[in-house]
């Protein structure tokens, strides 16, 4: 039987207390996507519009836990956009794109 370090512990209590992850990788270079800004949208359907909900940035793993509580995860349609341009420039390269929705 394998045992569970504690940064295994810390990842399975986020991911049971969150509702909604995300885990970006950087494929180009074989490693998380650390460091890479993002934020959570909900679509208002009565204005149609999308409305920000919460901000966040991830983790040296590539996560970006406690985007959004259990209770305020209503049905609905969500999006997320991560700020690719800035992650890639912050890396001294360049992106075609400059978002990712």
């Amino acid at each position: 039987m394998k045992s569970i370090n504690s940064k295994e512990l810390q990842k399975m209590a986020v991911a049971e207390s969150s509702p909604l992850t995300t885990h970006v990788l950087n494929t180009s270079d074989g490693v998380p996507g650390a460091k890479m800004a993002l934020s959570l949208h909900r679509l208002d359907t009565t204005l149609m519009i999308w409305s920000m909900i919460s901000v966040g940035t991830t983790n040296e793993d590539g996560y970006c836990p406690g985007l959004i509580s259990r209770e305020a995860f209503i049905p609905g349609m969500y999006k997320l956009r991560f700020e690719t341009g800035s992650y890639w420039e912050g890396l001294g390269k360049t992106s075609f794109y400059p978002y990712v929705e």
